[in-house]
């Protein structure tokens, strides 16, 4: 157990560090959100109504609509970005000497996971407090419950990243997968709007809408603000996160890799 825990620490401290040293890294990550929320949302505010609906108990306005969404975009692009940081290492070599390391393969990767959703929990929280100085406000009890639903919405997105990580085995591939997964994921959602509306203009957009796991990482996220539980949102990331992950460890598998 002593070694897990090492191993655990190190990796944590690790991602941690590499963080820290890319300070442009954080301030990225709050700028994309930001400008959807001051900018894009200043101008759908009066184009876009917005019924009472769950977890909801009167009208909101846009701006208040959209944070879940927007919390959700900033883990979605740093489980990304954490994965890019793995085929990097890949090509430099230290990716290679982490997974011969005297551990199982899936908990090394796991801990990996770990220390991404812990950074894009900390730009999360960063993003909330930014977003009270400009009046856009929660209950006081959502700015703790919503913690958990960020873990599972965190390891849900890293593991994604994982995912890809393991089929792009070149750095300068990966700016283009991410586009083709990020984009789709992010438009695709209730993160902008709700699913209500997209039934309205087609109801295909709306089944795809609907399956799609990001839809329910920022459902999950935008009931734990308001200190209440959608059971099936967080069924289905947890599902998500179980097939990503397990997929993810199938393409890291070195029988595997050696087949090929």
């Amino acid at each position: 157990m002593r070694l897990y825990w090492t191993s655990l620490w190190a990796i944590i401290t690790r991602e941690a560090l590499r963080f820290i040293h890319q300070r442009e890294r954080f301030v990225a990550a709050l700028v994309r959100p930001l400008i959807w929320l001051l900018v894009f949302a200043a101008g759908f505010r009066a184009a876009l109504g917005l019924s009472i609906s769950p977890p909801y108990q009167t009208y909101i306005t846009y701006e208040t609509y959209i944070v879940p969404g927007l919390c959700g975009m900033i883990m979605l692009f740093n489980g990304m970005q954490s994965s890019l940081s793995l085929v990097y290492d890949r090509e430099m070599g230290s990716m290679k000497l982490l997974l011969t390391a005297p551990l199982p393969r899936g908990w090394v990767l796991f801990c990996k996971l770990l220390g991404s959703t812990a950074i894009s929990i900390l730009q999360v929280y960063a993003f909330l407090g930014i977003a009270a100085l400009f009046d856009i406000t929660h209950p006081a009890i959502g700015y703790v419950t919503v913690l958990p639903a960020l873990i599972v919405c965190g390891l849900m997105l890293g593991a994604l990243g994982l995912l890809l990580s393991s089929f792009v085995k070149r750095l300068e591939n990966f700016s283009g997968v991410m586009n083709f997964v990020i984009f789709p994921m992010f438009f695709l959602s209730s993160a902008l709007y709700p699913l209500w509306k997209m039934a309205e203009s087609s109801k295909l957009l709306h089944d795809i809408c609907a399956l799609n796991p990001f839809t329910h990482a920022v459902e999950l996220i935008r009931f734990a603000l308001y200190a209440q539980m959608n059971w099936p949102a967080l069924g289905w990331s947890a599902l998500a996160l179980a097939v990503f992950m397990g997929a993810a460890l199938l393409g890291y598998d070195p029988a595997r890799a050696r087949q090929r």
